[in-house]
C-alpha cells in the first residue's frame, strides 16, 4: 500500500532500534496471547498456543506446506486466475499443477464450479492451495462455498493450505471465514497463513503466521523447514506483535479509506473506461480490470496503459491462462493518485 505504516508499529520498531541489541528472538507468551485472541474474535475460532509458527512469509509458508504434504510427481490443485507465486509452486516443488478455473459470471464476479473443481482432481493430487480473500478476482468466499470445497477435499482426502493474507481486508457485507475453522475434520488437514503484511502495510519486515492445530501435519511442516526456513528476524517479530495488538483503530480507519476508494475506482471503471469491466471486490484493496472489450487495449492491457498512460498495473498474463485480457489495479494509495492513474488510462483509450 501506499500509506505509511501504523505509528504504535512504527515507535515499537524505534524502541526496539534504540536498544541496540539484534541477537537471536524468542517468542514471548504475549505474541501467542494476542493471536489467539484475535482469532477468536474476529473469526471465531479457538486454537492453542502449540498451534501457531511464525515465519518469514505467507510465499514461504505455502512453499514448505506442499513440500511437506506431497512428493514430487504428485498434483495439487488450484482456482485460476490466481496470484503468480502460487502458480509457481508447482514447478518449485516438483508437482503437476491442475487447474479449476472460476466462472466470471455476467456482472463480472467470479463464482466456483465445482463440478470442475472436483474433476481436476485425480488419484495423485494430494492438496488443495485455497487463496480467501481470493487475489487477484477479490471474491471473500463464504460460508456455504468453502463447505463445499471443504467436502470435496475430505471426499477426496486432500489436504489443504490455505493462504488467507487478506483476510483482515474485508469490505461490508461480508465476513471472512478460515476454512478450517468449519469443523474439527477439515481443521485437522489444514495449513492456514495468514500474516500483517498486507494489512498494516509491513511486507519489507518479512514476518507470517502458519496456523496448524493438527500435530502430525505440524511436524511435517517443521521437519520440512528446518534449517532452510527458520526464524523469524527480531524487527519481524516486533512489528508483528505492535501491529495486532495496537494496530486496530488504524486498521479501521485504512478500511473505510479503502471502501470508498474502491467504490470510486470501481464507478470510474464503469462510467468512464470504455469496454473496460469490473466487479467490487468483496476484499483486498486489488481491482480486476476487464480490458477485453477496450479495442485499443484489449490484445496487451498491461503495454498499452503502460505505454499510453505511463501506468504500471499488473499483467493479468502472470495469473494464468484466465488472466489475458485483464489488469489488476491497486487502489490501496491517496485518492490524488488513484484519481490521476484512473484518468490517464481514461486518456488513453478515448484518444483518437
Amino acid at each position: 500500500m501506499d500509506f505509511p505504516s501504523p505509528e504504535p508499529v512504527v515507535r515499537a520498531l524505534r524502541e526496539r532500534v534504540e536498544h541496540g541489541f539484534f541477537g537471536y528472538g524468542t517468542e514471548q507468551p504475549e505474541f501467542y496471547d494476542v493471536i489467539i485472541d484475535r482469532l477468536q474474535k474476529r473469526f471465531g475460532w479457538r486454537v492453542s498456543p502449540e498451534a501457531i509458527l511464525h515465519i518469514p512469509g505467507v510465499i514461504p509458508g505455502f512453499n514448505l506446506g506442499c513440500r511437506a504434504l506431497a512428493s514430487p510427481g504428485d498434483a495439487l490443485v488450484l482456482q485460476t486466475p490466481m496470484y503468480p507465486p502460487i502458480l509457481r509452486v508447482s514447478e518449485n516443488c516438483g508437482l503437476r499443477r491442475q487447474e479449476a478455473p472460476l466462472v466470471r459470471q455476467a456482472d463480472g464476479r467470479y463464482a466456483i464450479d465445482f463440478d470442475v473443481f472436483r474433476s481436476a482432481i485425480d488419484e495423485r493430487t494430494r492438496l488443495f492451495l485455497l487463496c480467501n480473500p481470493h487475489n487477484p478476482v477479490g471474491r471473500v468466499w463464504d460460508r456455504q462455498e468453502l463447505s463445499r470445497l471443504a467436502e470435496i477435499c475430505l471426499e477426496r482426502n486432500l489436504a489443504i493450505v490455505a493462504d488467507e493474507i487478506h483476510c483482515d481486508l474485508i469490505y461490508p457485507g461480508r465476513q471472512h471465514v478460515p476454512i478450517a475453522s468449519l469443523g474439527p475434520d477439515v481443521e485437522r488437514r489444514t495449513i492456514t497463513l495468514m500474516a500483517p503484511s498486507k494489512t498494516f502495510n509491513l511486507p519489507g519486515l518479512k514476518s507470517a503466521i502458519a496456523i496448524i492445530p493438527e500435530r502430525t501435519l505440524r511436524e511435517k511442516f517443521v521437519a520440512t523447514q528446518l534449517d532452510l526456513v527458520r526464524a523469524v528476524n527480531v524487527l519481524g517479530y516486533t512489528s508483528t506483535l505492535a501491529a495486532y495488538r495496537d494496530g486496530q483503530p488504524w486498521l479501521d480507519e485504512l478500511l473505510r479509506y479503502l471502501e470508498a476508494n474502491r467504490n470510486f475506482a470501481v464507478d470510474y471503471v464503469r462510467t468512464k473506461l470504455p469496454g473496460v469491466s469490473t466487479a467490487p471486490p468483496e476484499g483486498t484493496y486489488l481491482a480486476w480490470l476487464d480490458c477485453r472489450n477496450a479495442p485499443a487495449a484489449k490484445d496487451d492491457p498491461f503495454n498499452f496503459f503502460l505505454d499510453r498512460a505511463k501506468v504500471a498495473l499488473n499483467d493479468g498474463t502472470a495469473f494464468g491462462a484466465p488472466g489475458q485480457g485483464f489488469v489488476r489495479l491497486n487502489f490501496a494509495c491517496p485518492r490524488s493518485l488513484l484519481t490521476e492513474g484512473l484518468e490517464r488510462m481514461r486518456q488513453a483509450l478515448t484518444a483518437g
